[in-house]
Parts: structure tokens; C-alpha cells; sequence
């Protein structure tokens, strides 16, 4: 997912040692670490693959010990990598998967379970009752009514609430229930954190809990508009309000991309896909698809963002590479341009199930005696472009400000197939940095704005190197055939 950053572990620059920062992303499907100079160039790297439990079907859990010994591993490994001593390092950025969450025994530091990961979908069924329900529909009626008469935004957030497997709240709900130390510690003992918090727990030896507003917004907990950890649905979902950790003023990792004003788009295609957009001091709240978060809090400068979200882009494409649709990853852009069309075949993405669509399935349609791989694997990455396309105009439509730059990263913005189509189907630019692993950079770039190694936000824009930009070659009508075939196919592939 897009990441919520913090830094830690700052010494001062002005240790003429120090000459270097430290950048590490805990992502979905892989933990990394670089050092970057002044010049943000790449000094030395470390990556390991993260290894996701999946207990029962739809659960996704990590073990927090295998991650904590891979977060240190890295840090080590790519320190030793460029040749320096950890003295030499002016300060460390986390940047994490957001939304994952554990919990633990206040007083021993012992976890109750292990991460519950945002792709988990042991809350499906609370999340859809729940979005169903009468008492929701009321609570959207009163903050409606309350937002038209005083005009206060604060009312506008509640107005729109709706629940989704990605978010924390309903798992966190889930855990009250079922885990019986958990119950057990509920009052005085138990500690609730994302990756960033139980990291920085571990790193400082328990001495500092605190998570960052980007993370805290992700969780579906936190209120956006008051800035606080949310009463009222936390009393509607029998949590204690004794268990959130202090949010602490942070920079996200829209940073990495520089994505400092109004209209800025970010868009991440690794596990999942997330558009990312900057609404400045605004608070956009978009119903079902779209959510309002904070983007980073520096001093009283708040800047909110609205996210989107397509659940498993990179998750589809691996599960091709699995089944040996393609054998290396780069190599698929080149069998999806090697055939005119995908020949009516259609790729329904399905294997995470979403809070608008529970009963979608994954699936194929429309395969022929003539399909080859090529067809399978272009199919694929088309469901990618066609999905960013619906994303896109439903922030269009949505959100009362004009999209300026569009940037991506994320492993699958490495892919130029896909890269083109999407814009192409939106019609616009889109720039594609030379490093895509942006959070590392964006985690990097708050530790050495926190720690005096950078100086501002100037700064650092001087230092974006922008590899490619895709710009719209073919007219939106060229795609309008194969978009409504695909389309079709969702609607077949909804009620499975």
C-alpha cells in the first residue's frame, strides 16, 4: 500500500561524519533499505522478501518477530553495503505498509497475535452487515443534516462513513472479540499499533509509542477533520479509547515524489494500486471508494490528502508469473505489445475482495482456441489501466480541484504497457522517477528534513530525477470497444 513515514533516530548533522541518510520501506511483499547522499543518490542497498502468513482463507498475518529481525537485517546489510559505520548516518526514515496493526501487553511488550495485515479479510462479514445496517443510515442522515446547517466540516467525514476490509477499525473490532487476552488486557494493559509504531517501540526499547498522522488517518479510526483518535466509533465498536498511541507532527511519503501542492496526484502500483491526492487544506470525503487522510502535519501546516484504492494489481500479476504465464516480470510489456488486441479476452481482478464488490470473483473470460499467453498476460495488464481509468474519474468527479502532476511508482509502474495505457485512457502526463521505490526515498527525505541534513521542501524537489514521461498517444475512442467488453465481463463476475 502507500505509506505513512516517520523519522527516528536522528543525531545532528552538523557531526561532520554524518553524511548520510537511511531510508527503509516495510512493504507488503518486501522490506528495503537505502543510504542515500546530499544528492539523494543510491549509496548502498538491502532487500528482503516479507513472508506473509495466511492461516485460513482471507486471513493475512506477519510475524512480527520475522519482521523486526528482516527491518534490522536490512539496515545493517545495506549500511555495511555502502561502506560506512552507522556513526556516519544523520538520521533513519521508516515508511510502512499502512493499516497493518498488532497489539501487545503494555507492561511486558509481549504481542497479543501476530500483524493483522490490510489485506486480511477476516472482517468481511462485519464490514458488509455493518455497511448495511439501519443504525449506519441513520448516522449518515444526522452528520448530513448537521454539515447543511452549520456548514462545518467537521460533520462532513461521518456523513459519508462506510467501513472496508482495508482499514483497521473492523479487524480491530474483530480482535475485541475473539481474543480472549486481548479481552483480558483490555482496560489498562493493551497497546494498539501499525508497522511504524511497533517498530519504533522496538527500536527505542519501549521508551517511545507514537505513531504519525498518515498512518493514524489509514486506520478508519482516526477522525481527519478534529485530528484525534475517534470516540464515538470506537464506542459503537466496543474499543477502548485507552489503547491508541500518541500521533506525533510527521511527514508521508509523498514526499518521495514531491507532492507538496493542491492537485498533485501520486499513484502507487505495487501489491495494490492507491492514487494519492493532494487537496491542499481541504478534507474531501467521497463515500464509498474514495477516503479523506492526512497527508503530513509539519507544525500547524496540515495537509490532507484523498486516497483510492485498487486492491491487487501486483497481486495478479505475480499470481501469472506463478502459474508460468511469463517467466520474468520485464518481460510482459513486450508479449502484451507483441499482438494487436487481447483478442476479446478479458482478466477480472478478484482475488481481494473489496467492500463495493464481496462477491466478485477472479476469472477469465472470453477465451478462445486461438488464446495464447500473450493474450492471458495482456489481458492482465489492461484490467490494470482499465481500473486506473475508473479510479481517475471518480476523483474527477469527486474532488472540486483541478489534478496537476501525476506521478507513479511502486513495482508495477516499472511495466511501460501498462504505464501507456493509463495514460492514454486519462488522457494526461505521467511522470515516472528513476528510482520507483519512492517511499525509501520519501522516508529518507523527512529523516534528513528533521535532522538538519536537508534543509527544505525546495531542496529537495531540486533533487527528483524523472527517468520517463508517458504522454497520451492514442484517443481514448481506440480503447472504448475493448473498455465496455471488460466492463461487461466485471458485471458477469459480480454476484459469483
Amino acid at each position: 500500500g502507500p505509506r505513512g513515514a516517520m523519522p527516528c533516530g536522528q543525531q545532528e548533522s552538523g557531526a561532520g561524519a554524518a553524511r548520510y541518510v537511511v531510508g527503509v520501506d516495510v512493504g507488503s511483499t518486501m522490506v528495503k533499505c537505502h543510504v542515500y547522499d546530499r544528492a539523494a543518490a543510491v549509496r548502498g542497498s538491502s532487500s528482503r522478501k516479507v513472508e506473509s502468513l495466511y492461516p485460513r482463507p482471507g486471513w493475512v498475518e506477519l510475524d512480527p518477530e520475522v519482521l523486526w529481525s528482516q527491518f534490522v537485517g536490512v539496515i545493517k546489510e545495506a549500511v555495511q553495503a555502502a561502506g560506512l559505520h552507522m556513526r556516519q548516518v544523520a538520521g533513519l526514515g521508516i515508511s510502512t505498509q499502512r493499516a497493518t496493526f498488532i497489539t501487545w501487553h503494555k507492561r511486558t511488550g509481549k504481542p497479543f497475535h501476530n500483524f493483522i495485515s490490510w489485506q486480511d479479510l477476516r472482517s468481511a462479514e462485519l464490514v458488509n452487515s455493518w455497511n448495511k445496517s439501519l443504525l449506519l443510515k441513520v448516522i449518515h442522515v444526522i452528520f448530513t443534516v448537521l454539515h447543511f446547517l452549520t456548514g462545518n466540516d467537521r460533520y462532513l467525514a461521518p456523513s459519508f462513513l462506510t467501513f472496508s476490509t482495508q482499514q483497521t477499525s473492523m479487524k480491530l473490532s474483530w480482535v475485541f472479540k475473539n481474543i480472549q487476552e486481548v479481552k483480558a488486557a483490555r482496560k489498562n494493559n493493551c497497546c494498539f499499533g501499525t508497522v511504524d509504531t511497533w517498530l519504533l517501540y522496538r527500536l527505542t526499547k519501549g521508551s517511545v509509542y507514537a505513531t504519525d498522522y498518515s498512518n493514524a488517518s489509514a486506520t478508519g479510526v482516526f477522525e481527519p477533520f478534529t485530528k484525534c483518535w475517534n470516540p464515538t466509533l470506537c464506542n459503537l465498536l466496543s474499543i477502548p479509547m485507552s489503547i491508541y498511541p500518541p500521533v506525533a507532527d510527521q511527514q508521508s511519503a509523498m514526499f518521495g515524489e514531491c507532492c507538496f501542492h493542491p492537485g498533485d496526484v501520486k499513484l502507487t502500483m505495487g501489491t495494490g494500486g492507491f492514487w494519492n491526492v493532494n487537496t491542499g487544506e481541504h478534507l474531501f470525503a467521497s463515500g464509498r471508494g474514495l477516503y479523506p487522510l492526512i497527508g503530513w502535519k509539519i507544525g500547524e501546516e496540515v495537509v490532507y490528502l484523498t486516497e483510492g484504492c485498487i486492491s491487487d494489481i501486483g497481486t495478479a500479476i505475480k499470481w501469472a508469473q506463478d502459474i508460468n504465464l511469463f517467466t520474468n516480470v520485464d518481460e510482459t510489456a513486450k508479449m502484451a505489445r507483441s499482438i494487436v488486441d487481447s483478442q476479446g479476452v478479458c482478466f477480472v481482478p478478484g482475488f481481494q475482495v473489496s467492500v463495493n464488490d464481496p462477491d466478485l470473483c477472479a476469472s477469465f473470460m472470453g477465451l478462445k482456441p486461438s488464446t495464447t499467453r500473450n493474450h492471458l498476460v495482456r489481458a492482465i495488464l489492461e484490467s490494470v489501466a482499465f481500473r486506473n481509468k475508473q479510479l481517475y474519474d471518480m476523483i474527477v468527479k469527486k474532488i472540486r480541484i483541478p489534478l496537476q502532476t501525476i506521478r507513479a511508482d511502486g513495482g508495477v509502474s516499472n511495466n511501460s504497457f501498462v504505464m501507456q495505457m493509463t495514460s492514454d485512457l486519462i488522457n494526461k502526463k505521467i511522470e515516472k522517477p528513476v528510482n520507483a521505490d519512492m517511499s525509501s526515498l520519501g522516508a529518507a527525505f523527512l529523516a534528513g528534513l528533521a535532522s538538519g541534513f536537508w534543509t527544505d521542501k525546495e531542496q529537495l524537489k531540486k533533487l527528483r530525477r524523472i527517468e520517463v514521461v508517458f504522454e497520451p498517444q492514442k484517443d481514448l475512442e481506440e480503447y472504448k470497444p475493448a473498455m465496455d467488453t471488460w466492463l461487461q465481463a466485471m458485471k458477469c463476475s459480480l454476484h459469483w
